[in-house]
């Protein structure tokens, strides 16, 4: 964090959290790592507030379980988005107004700067992720992929192509393979015709595909050569690409993008201070230094020019990449995961 915001912030912030403690919550790892350097050590610096970090797996039954004893121990926990709807039509967090978040560096209001979808009635997205599609380049001496098109072309780009094994992404794939705009793949998938269309685009390369569970498995899949392509989440092949110096490259084209939001429990004794932390923690040059760590992108239209420009290129957010991004409609899958599971499961045993 750059050290000229330090006295703001503790102006912002002192008196009342100094000498406290606050407890967040995350997915550990790299993210954690990545939430640590970015936002908790800078706030403790600010504000003397300890901040002790908890792993969890994801879901909300732990919040549950906390809210409806009335002992509330998170005080603030990072979310995945369908999980962040469910605990707030369950009554399990606190009710946010963006109002209360940090302005852009340039004064625009929090609900301005904050892109579409990143803030809810209870969360306030801090990062986003995607699933990419990327590819081995010692596998393609001439010719290399380069649209989302050409993981269905088999023919100019031979090979396995590793897939998650589940309809989400799958299916949005093959329909904007198929050429349908990005903003009506959701309408065109709800139709009878629609999902007939997006399983007739995977059936054309059904035969070359390796089916993966794992996040961890498309980078192997590559490396191992067991695949030329796979889809794969951005974050994975850019630890793969600088850390092992593996010769993969992205292809951003149709990339399917989500958030995960930092949200507050209810119901929790220190809902001030938490709320104090989230406001810090969501600040544009907060999100920027995230980005710095980690590479998902900032969830604020003022943070993508804070990022360090080498890191710039590997974000989902990066304005060359997210021209063509999708965002996973994680309500409309609520309302379909089942019957779009069952049908993809009878379309994998045919």
């Amino acid at each position: 964090m750059n050290n000229a915001v330090l006295p703001l912030v503790i102006a912002l912030f002192s008196t009342p959290v100094m000498a406290n403690s606050l407890t967040v919550v995350s997915y550990g790892g790299s993210l954690a790592a990545a939430q640590i350097e970015a936002a908790h050590k800078p706030y403790s610096q600010a504000t003397g507030t300890r901040i002790i970090s908890e792993d969890y797996s994801g879901g909300i039954a732990q919040i549950k379980t906390q809210v409806d004893s009335q002992k509330v121990t998170w005080d603030v926990v990072d979310a995945e988005l369908p999980n962040v709807q469910r605990a707030c039509n369950a009554g399990l967090l606190e009710r946010l107004n963006p109002a209360d978040l940090a302005p852009a560096p340039d004064g625009t209001p929090a609900a301005k700067d904050f892109i579409p979808g990143a803030l809810s009635e209870c969360g306030v997205a801090n990062y986003v992720w995607s699933t990419v599609v990327a590819f081995n380049s010692k596998a393609y001496s001439g010719e290399q992929p380069q649209t989302l098109n050409d993981l269905f072309d088999v023919q100019r780009f031979p090979g396995k192509r590793a897939l998650r094994k589940a309809p989400q992404v799958n299916l949005e794939w093959a329909l904007m393979a198929d050429g349908v705009p990005r903003d009506q793949v959701y309408s065109v998938l709800e139709t009878e015709e629609g999902v007939e269309r997006a399983f007739a685009k995977l059936d054309a390369i059904k035969k070359d595909i390796v089916w993966w569970e794992a996040g961890a498995q498309p980078p192997q899949l590559l490396a191992d050569g067991q695949v030329t392509m796979a889809s794969a989440y951005n974050g994975r092949i850019a630890v793969a690409q600088q850390k092992e110096k593996q010769p993969f490259k992205i292809i951003w084209d149709g990339q399917v993008y989500d958030m995960d939001a930092w949200v507050l429990p209810k119901g929790n004794p220190r809902k001030e201070q938490a709320m104090a932390f989230l406001k810090f923690a969501t600040q544009s040059d907060v999100l920027a230094d995230q980005s710095n760590y980690i590479a998902y992108g900032p969830t604020r239209l003022s943070a993508q020019a804070l990022v360090d420009p080498r890191v710039k290129a590997d974000l989902p957010t990066s304005p060359e990449n997210f021209a063509t991004a999708l965002q996973l409609d994680s309500a409309w899958w609520s309302d379909h995961a089942d019957d779009l599971n069952e049908r993809f499961n009878a379309w994998l045993a045919r």
